[in-house]
């Protein structure tokens, strides 16, 4: 008997053994290069798979090399965010085969391809998936998918409608105001002072973020971003590390500092919904912001959690304030190295608006403003490039696609490309938008600042009409030209932004133009 049970144990033990080997095997080789093989017969080209290349690392690595070259005063800025990506598709085409561990990723900066991705509304291509360090910086609406997806987006929608915004100006006023003033007090004797924009706007879209969307004070919403900051931080290395299932759950002194920033985010963000369920529950009117509407939808007939809601509020407490702050500050960046349209931009805003705070309708035909913020948003878009993932097979662009193939849109690409945008593809010049977005390139589908499709940007209106009124007010106080400080650096933590901050010397206009 015992040495049947021994017997059993080790036929067991073997068994195991090579089901393990055979999983292995499976994972790691067999089914890669399937996939790889039924690729390549239809004509991808790109890097093979190998178990023991790493490519994240190496993209990694690539971008770190190339942020330590000095960086020339120009806005030729691909080679420094993105040198792999530039190299592959310079090399292979711009459709074409790379790695994310053990899953094949296809690199597609083709615009008439990227359209068929971001309009899919099959579910063919959704979010790739990630791991738990991930997804502690947000799982608000952008990661979710299907018919949680569709609920989740005609709940928040509301909340971006022209009425609403119309409704959060007297906010976004006092915001740029308070903003206005902060800079003035800066400005020494001779009427000028050197400072960084990158914090100071960094500040103001907080500040308009916390009033306009959840009646919250400058404070707690400038203490959230800079947790959310840090949390962003975080998540980017863990994005580009290789992740073992478990390991998200070992007590490393990283993984620590996730939680806990998670946490405090969290209780931050919990304390300002029980505030405001209180202030509703006393009759008072708090459904005019994104967070009254949340929790009216809450109270209604959705099935939305309060966790939901704090997901919600951390997803646009962070890409509401990232995506304005950085957009601001680069158009000043820019304007500080072309004067000649600081001044016609200027004298645009005094022509339109005078001295006055810039009101809804004004916005709307500050024309040269415009211009100069969408060229401004293509040579330094918020996020260089989408991601999405084949969650069943299908076909792009001719090409048989079978599912569990990562989907890698470069739009950074797409914006310096000279098939699209012409040979000085890489210089500014706003005029390129006198007709709008879409003639202003060779090809209608080239800018994709803030996606397209079901899933473009919800918050792209209220960006737009905070970055005009911001940027129509400094220009209605103040000429800025760059300090021989500034470095030009662009690189990216999760966003596109300046990595050694933007310091510039701020003057004040004549007293007969300011407000």
């Amino acid at each position: 008997m015992q040495n049947y049970f021994f017997s059993s144990l080790a036929l067991s033990l073997a068994s195991l053994f090579m089901y393990c080997v055979g999983r292995v095997y499976h994972v790691y080789w067999h089914r890669p290069k399937t996939l790889e093989e039924y690729l390549r017969k239809q004509g991808l080209q790109g890097t093979s798979y190998s178990p023991f290349h790493d490519e994240l690392k190496q993209m990694a690595k690539s971008t770190e090399e190339a942020r330590l070259e000095p960086a020339s005063l120009d806005h030729r800025i691909v080679q420094r965010v993105m040198p792999l990506l530039q190299q592959m598709v310079h090399k292979y085409g711009k459709v074409c085969l790379s790695w994310i561990e053990t899953r094949p990723r296809l690199i597609v900066a083709d615009p008439e391809l990227i359209k068929v991705v971001l309009a899919d509304k099959d579910g063919h291509y959704v979010k790739p998936p990630s791991n738990p360090l991930i997804d502690l910086l947000q799982l608000g609406v952008s990661t979710l998918e299907g018919k949680k997806w569709a609920k989740r987006r005609k709940l928040i929608t509301p909340a971006f409608h022209f009425a609403k915004l119309k409704g959060m100006i007297p906010a976004f006023s006092m915001s740029c105001r308070d903003l206005k003033d902060r800079l003035m007090e800066l400005t020494d004797s001779q009427g000028s002072c050197e400072v960084d924009v990158a914090t100071e706007l960094q500040n103001l879209t907080a500040d308009v973020i916390s009033r306009s969307a959840f009646g919250s004070s400058f404070e707690e919403g400038k203490k959230i971003f800079e947790l959310q900051k840090e949390q962003a931080v975080l998540v980017l290395e863990a994005y580009f590390s290789l992740y073992l299932p478990g390991f998200s759950l070992l007590p490393t002194k990283k993984n620590k500092r996730r939680y806990y920033l998670d946490q405090q985010i969290k209780s931050m963000i919990r304390q300002i919904i029980r505030r405001k369920e209180k202030a509703m529950q006393n009759g008072e009117s708090c459904t005019d912001d994104l967070l009254g509407l949340l929790l009216q939808c809450r109270g209604a007939e959705s099935d939305m959690t309060i966790e939901d809601v704090i997901e919600e509020c951390k997803l646009f407490y962070f890409a509401g304030q990232e995506t304005t702050a950085n957009w601001l500050t680069w158009t000043m960046v820019v304007l500080s190295m072309h004067p000649e349209w600081q001044d016609k931009a200027r004298e645009e805003v005094l022509q339109v608006c005078g001295d006055r705070i810039p009101d809804i309708d004004k916005i709307n035909h500050l024309r040269i403003v415009s211009m100069i913020l969408h060229e401004v948003m293509r040579l330094y878009p918020p996020v260089a490039a989408l991601y999405r993932h084949t969650c069943k097979s299908t076909t792009l662009g001719g090409l048989s696609i079978p599912a569990g193939v990562d989907i890698l849109l470069p739009t950074l690409l797409l914006h310096f490309d000279p098939k699209l945008w012409g040979n000085d593809a890489g210089e500014f010049r706003p005029e390129r938008f006198a007709n709008g977005v879409s003639n202003a390139s060779k090809h209608q589908l080239a800018f994709y600042p803030f996606g397209w499709g079901p899933r473009i940007c919800l918050g792209q209106n209220f960006s737009t009409i905070e970055a005009k009124m911001a940027l129509a007010m400094i220009l209605q106080n103040f000429n800025f030209q760059l300090s021989p400080a500034y470095v030009h650096a662009p690189y990216t933590v999760i966003t596109l932004q300046p990595q050694h901050g933007a310091p510039m010397i701020l003057r004040r206009v004549q007293p007969s133009r300011s407000l």
